[in-house]
């Protein structure tokens, strides 16, 4: 295998800000070089449309001669969205040309950044229809992975990633039903948080299954995702499922649930075994603020729970937005997505609320688990595949990278992936923190401390969360 390569983030949001603020940057010098990185790389599968040259410039122009710019959280920082995610006059395609339409409203979330002052800069590529992980499932250019070797760039949010891990952009708007958000995250060696579902509003966002979706971000730090974040979470009263952010962690001891290694599969990718096993390891010795205690836990209901989700009727949830479509314009679908979408029909009535029942006992079962913990460690994905290795087994090798992401959302669960570095032959490999609904800041407070780096202040008062009280810790 070839040296690998890995991503070559640009400057950070924070770098920015600083540049237009204090240093010789501006808004219309970072549209200039933004554009200019993204024609210089050519057409790679990362976006599928940008703002003309000329108009985005305007765009920047016109928010340096606001006379409340200065003050603004994003002032001229650069950022993509997925093209699952509505922008006022620009068309939403799902990465599926004949599906396309223009809306006429910005989803919020993209509205939140604009008037923040960040600055538009296109639709990034995405699997069609948000259906699946591996990057492949697209009528546009197949994007790669930025370790080279045709390695996956990872999906469903395939383009945020890589315009992140490009440097083209310093943060990504994506989305998380089953992984989407943390998979390619993975896959190309930057931070893909998914916040606990209804923090961000999905208005303006084309469901992939309503009732798991999550907005999600991209970013190469900690920090910036702070920041970001700090602007696009809040109650939405057009989103059924929106609700409050939690309690910020309060500095206490943090508990941190590890799977035994039995109980880790890695496909038999013995490279990304030892490097998560050594990950584990450094684990146990990390300085974190206020301390760590590891405790055993169970990833049997965790599991179970992510087989429910392609192999039960949340399957046929994908049809409620698709089934028009499906049934009238068939051939404009890729063949795996279709073939995905035509599995919804087998289900009925009793098969979801069997389904239902037994997601709410997995649900107690695993609620019990947090009492002992306020984190679980475990691998983002468990092995790595080419392009090649996914079309020819396209089913099989998109539930192997979703075997620790699909249960997230079925759970009720936040979670972020956090590069930690490269196995033996030279591909990424990341780390997933989950934590209980509405936990966010302890999972992004382990993240910092794992990355060795600071926290943006929060943007709310809210109170902290008390630590759990927990077992002794595993020797």
């Amino acid at each position: 295998m070839t040296k690998a390569a890995g991503p070559t983030t640009g400057p950070t949001v924070a770098e920015i800000l600083d540049s237009h603020l204090h240093g010789s940057g501006s808004p219309t010098r970072t549209a200039r070089a933004v554009l200019d990185a993204i024609e210089a790389r050519g057409d790679d599968g990362t976006w599928l449309s940008t703002v003309p040259r000329d108009e985005l410039i305007a765009a920047a122009a016109a928010l340096e001669n606001r006379s409340d710019a200065r003050d603004l959280p994003l002032y001229g920082v650069p950022f993509g969205v997925k093209d699952s995610i509505d922008v006022a006059g620009v068309p939403t395609t799902l990465s599926c040309p004949a599906y396309a339409y223009v809306p006429e409203t910005t989803a919020p979330v993209v509205q939140k950044l604009l008037d923040a002052g960040a600055l538009y800069v296109g639709k990034t590529n995405l699997d069609q229809f948000a259906t699946g992980l591996n990057g492949t499932r697209t009528p546009y250019t197949v994007p790669r992975g930025v370790y080279g070797n045709e390695m996956i760039s990872g999906g469903s949010s395939s383009g945020s990633a890589l315009a992140v891990a490009h440097g083209d952009v310093p943060f990504a708007v994506a989305t998380d039903t089953a992984g989407s958000g943390r998979v390619p995250a993975a896959l190309n060696g930057i931070i893909g948080y998914k916040p606990s579902r209804g923090l961000i509003s999905t208005t303006g966002l084309v469901p992939a299954c309503k009732s798991l979706d999550c907005i999600t971000a991209m970013t190469s730090t900690i920090a910036d995702m702070d920041v970001i974040m700090n602007v696009m979470i809040g109650r939405d009263d057009a989103d059924a499922w929106s609700r409050d952010r939690g309690a910020r962690h309060s500095g206490g001891t943090l508990t941190v649930g590890l799977p035994a290694p039995a109980e880790l599969e890695f496909f038999g990718d013995d490279a990304m075994r030892d490097a998560h096993l050594s990950f584990r390891a450094r684990l146990a010795h990390l300085a974190v603020p206020g301390g760590l205690e590891i405790v055993d836990v169970s990833l049997a209901p965790f599991l179970a729970a992510g087989e429910l989700l392609y192999s039960g009727p949340w399957v046929a949830e994908r049809l409620v937005e698709f089934a028009g479509f499906l049934a009238e314009r068939p051939d404009d679908i890729h063949p795996v997505v279709r073939e995905i979408l035509r599995g919804g029909d087998k289900y009925t009535a009793v098969d979801a609320f069997s389904a239902l029942q037994r997601l709410q006992e997995l649900r107690a079962e695993v609620g019990r688990l947090w009492q002992e913990m306020d984190v679980l460690v475990v691998p983002t994905i468990g092995r790595t595949f080419t392009v090649d290795e996914v079309l020819a087994e396209p089913i099989a090798t998109n539930t192997m990278l979703g075997h620790y992401t699909h249960f997230g959302n079925l759970l009720d669960l936040t979670g972020v992936a956090i590069p930690q570095g490269l196995t033996s032959d030279g591909r990424p490999h990341s780390a997933m923190l989950l934590g209980d609904a509405l936990t966010d800041d302890a999972v992004l407070h382990l993240a910092a401390a794992l990355l060795d780096e600071p926290r943006a202040r929060p943007a709310d008062d809210t109170p902290a969360r008390a630590p759990i009280t927990s077992a002794a810790p595993t020797p």
